[in-house]
């Protein structure tokens, strides 16, 4: 699945989402909620890493393990679409940074990947 299939698939979900919402509580998530949601995943998603270690007994496995790590995509999805973000560019524009910067400190300079 392609990056934009995922991201039509993620705001499938969210549409859904504002409907549930729309429906209980009149209202739909703002942008600031989609992000303390995330950093509620990401806190769930700590655990279960942790517990993947054997640092903690979280119940729920590598199934829990796995959906929390879908949950967080879902969410950088959904805020990058929120914010107007083009995440493939910037994904692909961060990697090459990223690459030039590691690869100018290790021995002997950059070194093709």
């Amino acid at each position: 699945m392609s990056l934009d299939e995922l991201l039509q698939h993620a705001m499938r979900i969210h549409d859904l989402y504002d409907q549930l919402n729309r429906h209980e509580r009149g209202r739909v998530w703002t942008r600031e909620e989609f992000m303390l949601g995330f950093v509620g995943d990401v806190g769930d998603l700590a655990k279960l890493v942790m517990a993947e270690e054997g640092a903690r007994d979280v119940p729920g496995g590598r199934a829990a393990l796995e959906h929390e790590l879908a949950d967080c995509l879902w969410s950088v999805l959904i805020l990058a679409h929120r914010y107007d973000v083009d995440l493939e560019a910037s994904f692909r524009r961060t990697m090459a940074d990223l690459e030039t910067t590691i690869s100018t400190r290790l021995p002997g300079g950059p070194k093709p990947l």
